[in-house]
């Protein structure tokens, strides 16, 4: 009889503490995207951190907020359905020098503590150096 009443609390425990419901899993590794190295004048600074619900239920992003006004991210409107992906868009205003900023989620996604996801991008902006057409002239083969 002992036995039994051990065997049925053991799945009674695995039952309540099973995770059930919306679950977030990003696509990036460590959730992070590199920009690399990158000119001023030829990215946009948008990037997408893509997502899959590997929950049994409607994940929802509830907010998405960045460290500062220099990242700007955008999140889905809808719910997304189990076994569905989604994305979370992220657009950098791009200004020279490096890049390490950090985006919050807010869910309702049990794999995540309290249902907060932290997302990053880093890398570096580089402007175009700028061409001195009067430079270009002096040195010219054909001034000498």
């Amino acid at each position: 009889m002992k036995k039994v009443l051990l065997i049925t609390a053991i799945l009674i425990n695995a039952a309540v503490f099973a995770q059930v419901g919306p679950k977030i899993e990003f696509k990036d590794k460590d959730n992070t995207i590199d920009y690399g190295k990158v000119n001023k004048e030829d990215d946009n600074g948008v990037r997408s951190f893509e997502f899959t619900n590997t929950g049994d239920e409607p994940l929802i992003i509830s907010n998405v907020q960045s460290t500062c006004g220099c990242t700007v991210p955008s999140k889905p409107t809808e719910p997304i359905a189990p076994g569905k992906t989604g994305k979370i868009e992220v657009k950098y205003n791009m200004n020279p020098g490096p890049i390490r900023k950090t985006i919050t989620v807010e869910t309702n996604a049990v794999n995540a503590e309290e249902g907060r996801v932290v997302l990053k991008i880093k890398g570096e902006v580089i402007a175009k150096p700028v061409e001195n057409l009067l430079e270009k002239k002096t040195n010219s083969p054909m001034m000498q």
